[in-house]
C-alpha cells in the first residue's frame, strides 16, 4: 500500500516517519498532476504548498482546529489528506467535490474561500468566538503574498495584532499572485527574505534559556533591541504581530518546527514561508502563471488541450483596436490580465496598462479619478470580483457621473469554479447604480460594437457584461435596447446575452408543437423602458423571461413592474432564473438544465403558459 492510501486525517499524518512524509509529498504531487490533468483546476498553486499543508496537519487537527484558506486555490492537498482522496478525481465535476474549501463538504474545511484577502479577518473572528465561548482549539490563516495586495488583508492584520488573541497567520510567499506580484507589497516581502536558518537558532535559544526565566528575558530583550537596529524595518512587527521567518516552505522539518513555535507563542504570530509555485513539476515551475488555473492537459509533457477563442480574448483584441485610435483609453485589471484577455493591451500599450493587484475597490476608485481627469478608463474584471467594489461604483463613479467602462467578464454561469465564482449578481447590483448603462452582447460582433458604444456614446458609467466561453448560433448584430429576433403570436420570450441561443432552440421546438414564439432580445438592459417588450406582450399576452442571473433584481421583475405601471394585464407570466444565485459547480449546460433555464425548460414552460401539454424528457 502506498503512503497516500494510508492517510485520511491529520492523525494519520502524525504517525508517519520523516522518510514516509517525504514519500507522501512526492505521491501527493503525482496524484494531483494526474487528476488535474483530467479535470482541470488550479495546478501550480497546489504543487507549491504540498509540504506546507502536510506540516500544518502534523501540528494541528483540522477536525477541531480552524485552518482558514485564503482564496482556496491551494486547498487540494488538504482535501486529499482529509478523507477525500477517492473523490478527488471528481474535482470540479458536476456532483463532485469543489475546487475550493466548502464547510458542508467536510468538517475540516473551516470557512468558504473563493475570493482573496479574507482569511485573516475570518481568523480573528473565530479566535474571538473561541475566547468568548471558552473553547479549546487553534486558529490558523493561510494567506498568499498575492492576497496581501487586497486592502481587506490589512484590515484583518491590524485587528489581529491589536486583538491579543492567540492565532497564527501563515504567509505563503511565492512572489506570485496568478501572474507575478506587483506594487509595494512585493517589494516589502522581498526585503524580508532573510536567511531561514534564523528560525532554527531562535527555537534552540528559546529552549536553552527556558530553565532560567530572568536570563531568558534579558537575552530576549537584548536580541529584540539589536534586531530592530540591524534588520530591515518589518511592517508586521511594527503593527504588533510577532514575526517569524522566512522559512523554507519545502523543508518539512524546518516547517514543522516553525509552525510549532508559532503555535506555542500563544499570541498573534505571522510566520513567513517561502515556497515555489509549481514545485516538483518542471513545466509548472517554469511557467507558474500558465499553469495556475488550467483545463485538461498531458501530465507527461504539460501540453494543454486546445482552447477555443472566448469573449475575453475578443474583448482584449477589440479594446486594443479602439485604443489605437483613441490615446485617452487606458486599461485596468486586478491581477487578472490573462483571465480578462488584457495581456495583449499590456504588451501593446504598457504605459496605458495598470495592474493594481487583488484590489477591485481601489481599481474602481482609480478609474473614477482617471475619468475625472479626462481619460477613458476600462476596468476588465470578473463579475464575482466586481462585487467587492459596489460602494466605489456608487460613491466614487456614479455620484459624479463619471465616464468609465467596466468590462464585466464571467457574467452568468462560469461552471466548474462553483458558487464563489458564478457571476449571477451583477445585473442586480449594477442595476441599482445611478446612471449606469449595462450592455449585454450575444456574440463577438455585438461585443465589438457595444464596447465601442460604451467607450464613445455613453456619458456616464457603463458596463459591458459577457459570459465565460464563446458565442453560439445567434449571428446577427444589433446594438439597440431591444430587438425582435423572431416574430410570433402566442408567447413572448425575453432574454439577453447568450441566453438568446437557448431561446432560439426552444422556439424551434415550440414551432414543431404549434406554438408561435416571439423572441425579444435585450441589448441594453439599463436604462430601458422596455417599450418593445410591452408592444410584443400586447400582441401575445404571455411573458416568459429567461435569465442567467439571480432572482433578486432580475430584469424580469422590472418588466413585470413596467406592465403594472402601464396597466397591461397578461394571460400568464413566468420568470426563469437562478433563484438565490447560490449555484454549485458543473458545466454551464448541466447547470442550465438543473436550474431550469435551458431550451428544454423554456419549451416546457412556454407550453404550460399556452395551456398545452408539456413534452416528455
Amino acid at each position: 500500500m502506498s503512503i497516500i492510501e494510508r492517510v485520511n486525517s491529520s492523525e494519520d499524518i502524525k504517525k508517519l516517519s520523516r522518510e514516509e512524509l517525504e514519500t507522501l509529498c512526492a505521491e501527493l504531487r503525482r496524484y494531483e498532476v494526474d487528476c488535474i490533468s483530467r479535470t482541470g483546476g488550479h495546478l501550480a498553486s497546489n504543487l507549491g504548498t504540498v509540504e506546507l499543508t502536510v506540516a500544518l496537519h502534523r501540528v494541528y487537527d483540522t477536525t477541531k482546529d480552524r485552518l482558514i484558506f485564503d482564496v482556496g486555490h491551494q486547498c487540494y492537498t488538504h482535501k486529499i489528506i482529509t478523507g477525500r482522496r477517492d473523490s478527488f478525481p471528481t474535482l470540479r465535476q458536476h456532483g463532485g467535490i469543489s475546487g475550493f474549501p466548502k464547510p458542508n463538504e467536510a468538517p475540516d474545511d473551516a470557512f468558504i474561500a473563493g475570493h482573496a484577502s479574507a482569511s485573516i479577518s475570518a481568523a480573528v473572528g473565530m479566535a474571538k468566538a473561541r475566547t468568548l465561548q471558552h473553547a479549546d482549539y487553534d486558529v490558523v490563516a493561510l494567506i498568499g503574498d498575492g492576497a496581501l495586495t487586497g486592502g481587506l488583508s490589512y484590515e484583518g492584520l491590524c485587528n489581529a495584532a491589536s486583538s491579543g488573541e492567540p492565532l497564527v497567520i501563515i504567509l505563503n510567499d511565492n512572489n506570485m499572485s496568478i501572474s507575478e506580484n506587483v506594487g509595494g507589497t512585493a517589494r516589502l516581502l522581498q526585503s524580508l527574505r532573510i536567511k531561514p536558518g534564523y528560525i532554527n537558532f531562535k527555537k534552540w535559544f528559546r529552549s536553552a534559556s527556558a530553565r532560567t526565566r530572568w536570563a531568558y528575558d534579558i537575552a530576549h530583550n537584548s536580541k529584540e533591541w539589536l534586531k530592530s537596529r540591524v534588520l530591515p524595518s518589518n511592517v508586521f512587527s511594527d503593527m504588533g504581530l510577532y514575526y517569524l521567518g522566512p522559512v523554507d516552505g519545502h523543508d518539512l522539518e524546518q516547517l514543522e518546527n516553525a509552525i510549532r513555535l508559532a503555535k506555542d507563542l500563544q499570541k498573534p504570530v505571522l510566520l513567513h514561508v517561502l515556497t515555489k509555485k509549481g514545485k516538483g513539476c518542471p513545466y509548472a515551475e517554469a511557467h507558474p502563471d500558465k499553469y495556475h488555473g488550467v483545463g485538461t492537459f498531458n501530465p507527461n509533457t504539460g501540453e494543454l488541450s486546445p482552447v477555443s477563442v472566448t469573449f475575453s480574448d475578443k474583448m482584449g483584441e477589440y479594446l486594443c483596436q479602439y485604443a489605437e485610435r483613441d490615446p485617452r483609453i487606458v486599461a485596468i485589471t486586478a491581477a487578472m490580465a490573462g483571465g480578462t484577455g488584457t495581456e495583449c493591451f499590456q504588451n501593446k500599450y504598457p504605459d496605458r496598462f495598470f495592474d493594481v493587484g487583488i484590489a477591485e475597490g481601489h481599481a474602481v476608485t482609480m478609474a473614477a479619478a482617471m475619468a475625472k481627469q479626462g481619460l477613458v478608463p476600462v476596468f476588465a474584471v470578473y463579475s464575482s470580483f466586481l462585487q467587492r467594489g459596489i460602494d466605489m461604483l456608487i460613491h466614487d463613479l456614479a455620484l459624479q457621473k463619471l465616464h468609465a467602462v467596466l468590462c464585466v467578464d464571467r457574467a452568468g454561469l462560469v461552471g466548474s469554479d462553483g458558487e464563489t465564482h458564478q457571476g449571477l449578481f451583477d445585473i442586480c447590483y449594477l442595476g441599482m447604480v445611478p446612471g449606469m448603462t449595462v450592455l449585454c452582447p450575444a456574440n463577438y460582433a455585438e461585443l465589438r460594437e457595444m464596447l465601442g458604444h460604451a467607450l464613445h456614446n455613453v456619458s456616464g458609467p457603463a458596463a459591458v457584461r459577457y459570459p465565460r466561453g464563446g458565442e453560439g448560433r445567434y449571428s446577427d448584430c444589433a446594438v439597440s435596447a431591444e430587438s425582435v429576433v423572431r416574430e410570433g403570436t402566442d408567447i413572448t420570450v425575453v432574454c439577453c446575452g447568450t441566453m438568446v441561443n437557448e431561446a432560439l432552440d426552444a422556439a424551434d421546438s415550440l414551432s414543431v408543437l404549434g406554438v408561435s414564439t416571439e423572441i425579444v432580445k435585450l441589448g441594453i438592459v439599463f436604462p430601458n423602458d422596455y417599450t418593445g417588450v410591452l408592444s410584443s406582450l400586447r400582441k401575445t399576452g404571455r411573458l416568459l423571461m429567461a435569465e442567467e442571473v439571480c432572482a433578486a433584481g432580475c430584469v424580469g421583475e422590472r418588466i413585470l413592474s413596467a406592465c403594472a405601471e402601464k396597466g397591461l394585464s397578461l394571460h400568464g407570466a413566468k420568470l426563469l432564473n437562478l433563484g438565490d444565485g447560490v449555484v454549485p459547480h458543473g458545466t454551464v449546460a448541466e447547470l442550465r438544465r438543473d436550474y431550469g433555464i435551458d431550451a428544454r425548460a423554456i419549451t416546457r414552460t412556454a407550453l404550460a403558459l399556452c395551456g398545452r401539454e408539456t413534452v416528455d424528457e
